[in-house]
């Protein structure tokens, strides 16, 4: 598709912008079967997906006067700050002759402003879900006349936990409105989105996924564990990008690595979740202006960045998946041009590195980091091939050149160029050599083990009992002896005891025996010991005794392991007998247990023959002997009155029915009188009372209206005395101002 076949204003946006042709992305999405229709576009980062949707939903705001702005028309929504202030860029030039008016709702900015744009109206609403949400719920965003809705990066969004805040939008738009959804890669949550927001959609995949990124050269780089800055910072210099971007995983090693570039005189802002908005945007924009040329970011802080110039793309830590490492390399290779993106890859993580390249689908060529003899050999060839050697001298110029001439020779004119030109550049670092791993990702062969030579074995009194290591061992061996751990062969761990191989010529250091550690004893051997395991005899589950027959296998082989036993049925319903769950084998033995007899009640009887008594049925329990009739029970002694008597006979006193209770003496009142004799019929448990009142302590009133004494009034503090005071003194030199 050419450019003149588009609507007018946006056809000469593009040639504005120097566009000639469409990608393939924009192309597909302008066809006309997609005319109308919801869309799910699957497409690498930096395709041209902008500019893409915003051709797609051109028919639905390019009707009326857009200059006239009420309630937003389209709304685009993005995951991250910076993504949709991008957004917002582009659609403003694309749109400018249009006359649209685009307004911003991001995090980090102040509401109360977004607010007032809303109120006066916006064609296109570009936001992030957490700020958008919260202007729908506030009633200052209408999304009433809302036409399109475009999801940009949404496996991003997902990622990062929008989901919720997605569907309360979606659900607060028209339902008739057109719904485009545009992601780097299409997951299941990402399809059930679709489903449930998007009418009758068509996917639209512009480009085989067998192949990613084909204007991205992939490099991984590897590299020991200590060198990994080294050699970041040897690519840096070597590499000489315009723009280049470091990614780690936390904050704490952007802000290390800031630090460290900065030290070593790069250039070098800092993107993290702790910056502001202000501080966010000025790093973004010294890399744009050239102020600074190296990013160092994290995954999220990075994400949905577009930068001019970026060429390099290093990933200081390994993305945890291959489609953040896609995601990562994305912010270089956009919009036709080339980049490089390179793995740093310590040996440990080769093998997660080969598995990230591989779900990628992207090859890789391993490579080592750069030396300090090449970094230098490319910066003096830079410097040979510099414009400033190759450009003539002018008329202002002249007369200084002949005055340096007329002072010094060209070879010391040149010497002093060539230390000026070393003297603002940061010295390389020195790096060691590791071998990559094999090519297509092989299993090496392993290595052959060599002999040890002449040794002499050691045995130590720990063992599997005592969780003896041989990491925890070798060096308390190489302690005592003041060896090193090339000196020691195997260390063979066994159940009780562990055995050492300790080379013959520094044996002597150990003697007979040697107490290494405390109650570890390292004794010496006269012979190699037998390290080989005997086999373990076959078994299977069949050979296990079944039943009451089990027993350890320790304890030898029975004649009849091995037998299949049939189990004694159970008593069936007719009221046969009922058997234990025994091997038929044991009814015949002395041990095991006894047939039992059939039962002519039909209950259990696990004592004895149970009678009949009283008024209770045929068959009741009675475990120990014959009981009396109900209600004749003597368990202590005869009653005579039908009630329990524990202690003694019980008589009436007082008013008191006949039968009452009287534990301690007789009750001359009727109340009962714990400890004295009482004469007002209250108690007094501590001294005796004379006016019917509780003493304990002194004596009181009588009981009445001035029964108790009047409280004597609480003295008054003396203020003149300091030590009564409840006021803090003042101090000498006046009350505090």
């Amino acid at each position: 598709m050419t450019l003149p076949d588009l609507a007018a204003p946006l056809a000469a946006a593009l040639a504005s912008k120097g566009y000639e042709t469409l990608t393939p992305v924009q192309n597909a999405v302008l066809g006309d079967d997609y005319a109308g229709r919801d869309l799910l576009v699957s497409a690498q980062t930096g395709s041209g997906k902008t500019v893409a949707f915003g051709l797609a939903i051109s028919p639905e705001l390019l009707t009326g006067d857009l200059a006239i702005a009420g309630a937003p028309r389209a709304l685009i929504i993005a995951p991250t700050r910076e993504l949709a202030l991008q957004v917002s860029r582009e659609l403003e030039w694309l749109y400018a002759e249009a006359g649209a008016v685009i307004a911003t709702c991001v995090g980090g900015m102040d509401p109360r402003n977004e607010r007032r744009v809303l109120e006066r109206g916006a064609t296109i609403v570009v936001g992030t879900p957490g700020r958008l949400r919260d202007h729908i719920e506030r009633r200052s965003l209408d999304l009433s006349e809302l036409r399109a809705a475009v999801l940009d990066e949404a496996d991003e969004m997902l990622d990062l936990g929008f989901q919720e805040d997605l569907e309360f939008i979606l659900s607060a738009a028209p339902e008739d409105r057109r719904t485009l959804m545009f992601s780097a890669t299409v997951s299941r949550e990402i399809e059930n989105l679709a489903k449930n927001y998007q009418n009758d959609s068509m996917r639209v995949q512009v480009k085989s996924d067998t192949k990613q990124h084909v204007d991205i050269t992939y490099q991984a780089m590897s590299v020991r564990p200590r060198d990994k800055e080294n050699a970041i910072i040897n690519l840096l210099l070597i590499q000489q990008a315009r723009v280049s971007i470091v990614f780690a995983k936390t904050r704490a090693a952007v802000t290390h690595l800031h630090a460290r570039l900065a030290n070593r005189g790069f250039k070098v802002v800092a993107l993290s979740g702790e910056l502001s908005q202000a501080e966010r945007t000025h790093a973004l924009q010294a890399l744009r202006d050239g102020r600074a040329q190296v990013c160092i970011a994290t995954d999220v802080a990075a994400r949905g960045i577009d930068l001019p110039g970026l060429d390099l793309v290093v990933h200081f830590d390994l993305p945890s998946n291959p489609e953040t490492l896609l995601h990562r390399s994305g912010r270089t290779g956009r919009a036709g041009s080339k980049g490089t993106a390179v793995l740093v890859v310590p040996p440990a993580d080769f093998r997660k590195a080969t598995r990230i390249l591989q779900g990628a689908k992207v090859d890789a060529e391993w490579t080592s980091p750069p030396t300090a003899e090449e970094v230098q050999a490319a910066d003096d060839a830079r410097m040979v091939g510099s414009d400033i050697l190759l450009a003539p001298v002018t008329e202002e110029e002249a007369p200084l050149v002949e005055a340096i001439l007329g002072v010094s020779s060209p070879e010391a004119a040149a010497a002093a160029f060539l230390r000026m030109w070393r003297a603002g550049r940061s010295a390389p670092e020195i790096v060691g050599d590791i071998a990559p791993p094999a090519a297509n990702s092989e299993a090496r062969a392993p290595r052959e083990r060599q002999e040890f030579g002449p040794s002499v074995w050691f045995s130590l009194s720990v063992g599997h009992e005592g969780r003896a290591e041989a990491r925890w061992l070798l060096p308390k061996i190489c302690d005592h002896g003041g060896i090193t751990r090339n000196d020691i062969g195997a260390i063979r761990v066994q159940q009780r005891e562990t055995y050492v191989q300790i080379a013959d010529n520094v044996a002597s250091k150990f003697g007979a025996t040697a107490e290494i550690d405390d109650g570890l004893l390292l004794t010496r051997l006269d012979e190699a010991p037998n390290l080989e395991r005997a086999p373990r005899p076959a078994f299977k589950s069949s050979d296990r005794p079944q039943g009451l027959n089990r027993k350890p296998f320790d304890r030898g082989d029975r004649e009849d392991r091995g037998e299949r036993r049939e189990r004694a049925p159970r008593r069936d319903d007719e009221g046969g007998e009922r058997r234990s769950f025994k091997p038929r084998a044991m009814e015949t033995g002395d041990a095991g247990y006894r047939a039992r007899p059939a039962r002519e009640d039909g209950d259990r009887k696990p004592y004895g023959e149970r009678k009949s008594f009283g008024d209770r049925p045929e068959g009741d329990r009675k475990p120990y002997g014959e009981r009396k009739p109900f209600g004749e029970r003597k368990s202590f002694g005869d009653r005579p009155d039908g009630d329990r008597k524990p202690f003694g006979e019980r008589k009436s006193f007082g008013d008191r029915p006949d039968g009452d209770r009287k534990p301690w003496g007789k009750r001359e009142d009727g109340d009962r009188k714990p400890f004295g004799k009482r004469e007002d019929g209250d108690r007094k448990p501590f001294v005796k009372r004379e006016d019917g009142d509780r003493k304990p302590r002194s004596a009181k009133p009588a009981f009445g209206a001035d029964s108790r004494p009047a409280r004597a009034p609480a003295p008054r503090p003396n203020f003149s005395d300091p030590s009564q005071s409840l006021r803090k003194p003042r101090s000498p030199k006046g009350p505090k101002r």
